[in-house]
């Protein structure tokens, strides 16, 4: 984006930064910028570089930069910190591993990218993805082992299932395999003749309409951690040896309970994970993966062909290459004494949790080597090719700097909607020969806004051509989003936010609405007492947890009460099965179910019924609807095209598809 790139080019250090960053003889320190001003600088200064990483200090900057700075690069991607010590489920589903995995493969399939991540992030060990034996690749009149193939998905932590419905899942059928890659949009279909490959093609997983016949597909893991039987045997010996030693310790220690408790936690692990049962693999990662790596050696692995050298090598030959070629990546860091503050404190929280831990007997010492510290990752960092961006002097950080640069630049004052300040202020600029860019988020009120402009004896001009640069008195209106403007007042040069001008857009807050039959993600969402329906025995009254034990073996089972006295235990792990009820305010109290009897199965009979009608009265409805004469609307006024464009997300396939077909009735 020329517009936004050549006034960067004028300032006197641009050229020594790149210079230094090309000869790998960094880091550079910038101090001066400000908030989204420090995105443009990442912009212009990581140009012709294949591969750039932004590191910010916590997760909410990492996803304000994730989205911002889509405006300069469409490669832009997230790569989310995981939580080493509460090793929490992810709550929307496998969405923090999908994110982390499609980010290692734009590597691996060397494509530009921009990696957007925090410090933390670097902190956890990563088991190195290998793209030649952990990609499954299929291609038509190829063959397929059914068996083999199953296995094999398995091992990279994919789903077996009747029917794909959700990334992370595949089933085998009647010659008909479906693989929902966790990389990609929609499942792929592959049909088969024999063991022969007779098409593959993607299909749309609620319609189950082909999207795209295609000649060859690559499936990615659905797991960061690719277990072999081969791994898994070896890693469980590590696991029972240390498992072993710890109890004998903690029992020489008269900590009798502390001892029972990790041989039980590592017996349990271990007879999931031979049943390849869920598990969390984060904790036991050092048992099953010898090396371990962090994310920047693991991107400078995966990119170019410098992976197969050590990584003291690899940095000698971006030193030699003295220009960031193909192979190239470039690291700049947001205010690098936050950064180090997050680590310290993350390392602490970790080292204190674990111990406190251990001294239980909740954790082996090898888990509580989960972590690089802050400086192990500084150190292991190309420093050479590093740009710290910073408003202060960040003495006291990991990266003492090479170069320091202190650039002029400020934030733009709000204009809280007054149009008329904004036009004095742009007439200043004019007069001075400022080069003003106005960013918004709608084409269309882009370009009304450079005629309003020009209304006011302004020279405004829009454009949608990404080489035009602003002149020395100029107005340049682009589609586009920063969240706050700028100015480098040395350069003549301006960037306005639409939010500048007329503030953000405040959301209206959704009313929550109550339910029959809210789902239960974890025991929090239950109380004593509360009313609770199970899809088999109907509604009953939660009474908490107990752990009843069985044959040596003591397990947490929920208990719910039901008529006359009946209770059901059911297993902690089974919440899926519940859900809690919640009924229209001020409703009277609701019915209880009793065991064994035929009241709940009455009840869902009836449901079922009603379903029927609703469903043969949709019937009828619609086959109405295609007899009746239809009516014709206006064609799209400015202001559905403007309120079109505002739309904050990306439209799916089939809403691309339903607007082609109304533009061509």
């Amino acid at each position: 984006m020329q517009a936004m790139l050549a006034p960067l080019k004028e300032l006197a250090e641009y050229g020594q930064i790149r210079e230094k960053l090309q000869k790998g003889t960094g880091p550079v320190a910038l101090t001066g910028c400000v908030q989204s001003q420090k995105l443009h600088m990442a912009y212009g200064l990581s140009d012709g570089w294949k591969v750039k990483v932004i590191v910010t200090y916590s997760d909410l900057k990492a996803k304000e930069f994730y989205e911002e700075y889509k405006f300069y690069d469409k490669n832009v991607v997230l790569y989310p910190a995981k939580d080493l010590i509460f090793f929490q489920a992810d709550i929307h589903g496998n969405q923090l591993v999908r994110e982390r995995i499609r980010t290692l493969r734009r590597l691996m399939e060397h494509k530009p990218t921009t990696i957007v991540t925090t410090y933390a992030a670097l902190m956890a060990p990563q088991a190195m993805i290998d793209s030649a034996e952990d990609v499954i690749r299929i291609k038509r009149g190829g063959t397929i082992e059914e068996k083999r193939l199953a296995r094999r998905l398995v091992d990279m932590g994919y789903e077996k299932s009747y029917q794909v419905e959700a990334p992370g899942q595949f089933s085998i059928r009647g010659g008909i395999i479906d693989i929902f890659d966790l990389t990609e949009e929609n499942p792929y279909r592959i049909e088969l003749w024999g063991d022969e490959v007779d098409s593959i093609r993607s299909f749309d997983v609620l319609s189950q309409r082909s999207v795209e016949k295609l000649e060859s597909i690559c499936i990615f893991p659905a797991t960061e951690f690719v277990l072999t039987d081969e791994r898994i045997q070896k890693g469980l010996e590590k696991l029972e040896k240390e498992a072993a030693k710890q109890e004998s310790i903690l029992r020489e220690q008269f900590h009798t309970e502390e001892a029972h408790r990790i041989k039980t936690l590592a017996k349990e692990f271990a007879d999931k994970l031979e049943l390849r049962g869920a598990v969390n693999l984060e904790s036991y990662l050092h048992f099953f993966y010898e090396d371990t790596v962090t994310l920047p050696e693991m991107i400078e692995r995966l990119v170019g062909e410098t992976g197969k050298l050590t990584f003291r090598e690899r940095q000698d030959v971006a030193r030699d290459k003295g220009a960031p070629g193909k192979d190239g990546v470039l690291y700049l860091l947001d205010e690098p004494l936050r950064i180090r503050e997050q680590a310290e404190a993350v390392e602490l929280e970790f080292r204190e949790s674990m111990a406190q831990r251990a001294e239980k007997g909740y954790v082996l010492p090898s888990q509580m080597k989960l972590l690089y510290s802050g400086e192990e990752v500084a150190a292991r960092l190309p420093q050479g090719r590093m740009v710290t961006l910073s408003a202060m002097d960040n003495k006291g950080g990991y990266f003492p700097p090479k170069l320091k640069c202190d650039i002029d630049v400020r934030n733009v004052a709000p204009y809280n909607g007054s149009f008329e300040t904004l036009v004095k202020d742009l007439t200043n600029y004019k007069k001075k020969g400022y080069r003003v860019i106005l960013l918004s988020g709608s084409r269309t009120r882009a370009e009304r806004l450079a005629k309003d402009l020009w209304d006011q004896e302004l020279t405004a001009v829009y454009s949608e051509n990404p080489m035009r640069e602003a002149q020395p008195g100029e107005v340049l209106t682009l589609y586009g989003h920063v969240e706050k403007g700028f100015e480098y007042p040395l350069l003549k040069f301006v960037v306005l936010a639409e939010t500048d001008i007329f503030g953000a857009e405040k959301k209206k807050k959704k009313k929550r609405k109550l339910y029959q039959g809210q789902k239960i993600s974890n025991f929090e969402d239950l109380k004593v007492g509360d009313y609770v329906v199970h899809e088999s025995y109907g509604l009953g009254i939660y009474q908490g947890i107990e752990k009843i034990s069985s044959e040596g073996v003591s397990k947490d089972y929920v208990k719910i009460e039901y008529r006359d006295g009946g209770h059901l235990y059911i297993p902690a792990t089974g919440l899926h099965v519940i859900q809690k009820y919640a009924s229209a305010e001020g409703a009277r109290m609701p019915k209880l179910n009793k065991l064994g009897g035929k009241e709940w199965a009455k009840t869902k009979e009836k449901v079922r019924g009603a379903v029927a009608e609703v469903a043969k009265d949709l019937v009828e409805l619609y086959a109405a609807r295609q007899e009746a004469q239809g009516f014709v609307y206006g064609k799209d006024t400015v202001w559905q095209k403007e309120f079109e464009e505002m739309f904050p997300f990306e439209e799916t396939e089939d809403q691309l598809a339903a607007i082609a077909d109304t533009k061509a009735d």
